[in-house]
């Protein structure tokens, strides 16, 4: 037997599936099954433009970035491809081609 979420609405537990969407018989609301997946994850991160990121996404830096320890600036344009996303102030660790392993903030990139 699925477990199924419980209803948002008025906690119902004897939710269903219809299509792409789930559906309490008792309060007939309805909702998304990726909106109730996004917020199982409890990680939500967004880029630049407030498009949602996800793990082994691809983005780009939007601005020069100076990194400390390095002789030279992040620069604008810079693809960074599979990244990972984790809880924190850095909230994307990836590694950058010429750079090595690094924690960007999302708020710097963009994704493709």
């Amino acid at each position: 037997m699925e477990n199924l979420p419980n209803c948002p609405k008025c906690q119902s537990s004897y939710t269903y599936e219809d299509g792409s969407m789930y559906v309490c018989p008792e309060c007939a609301y309805e909702w998304s099954i990726a909106d109730s997946q996004e917020q199982e994850s409890g990680l939500v991160v967004k880029d630049a433009n407030g498009n949602l990121l996800q793990d082994g996404d691809t983005v780009t830096v939007i601005k020069d970035l100076k990194v400390k320890g390095a002789p030279k600036d992040l620069k604008q344009g810079t693809r960074v491809k599979n990244i990972r996303l984790v809880e924190g102030d850095h909230n994307i660790d990836c590694k950058i081609d010429g750079f090595g392993a690094m924690k960007l903030k999302s708020e710097f990139v963009k994704k493709i």
